[in-house]
């Protein structure tokens, strides 16, 4: 799995029979093979997935 910010729509094919949108500005989730051909095709950039219990504020 890797985590994804994608910079514009992309619509990933796992299967001859399924698509999978993924909206721009939106971060998820995905399989490695998506995450490589999003950024392959410069929908989208690998980021570092957050830690659990990280809610990005400082103590």
């Amino acid at each position: 799995m890797a985590r994804v910010k994608f910079i514009r729509d992309f619509d990933w094919k796992p299967t001859r029979h399924t698509t999978i949108a993924y909206k721009a500005d939106q971060e998820y989730t995905v399989r490695r093979e998506c995450a490589d051909a999003a950024v392959a095709a410069g929908a989208g950039n690998e980021v570092d997935a957050p830690r659990k219990g990280d809610d990005g504020s400082s103590q």
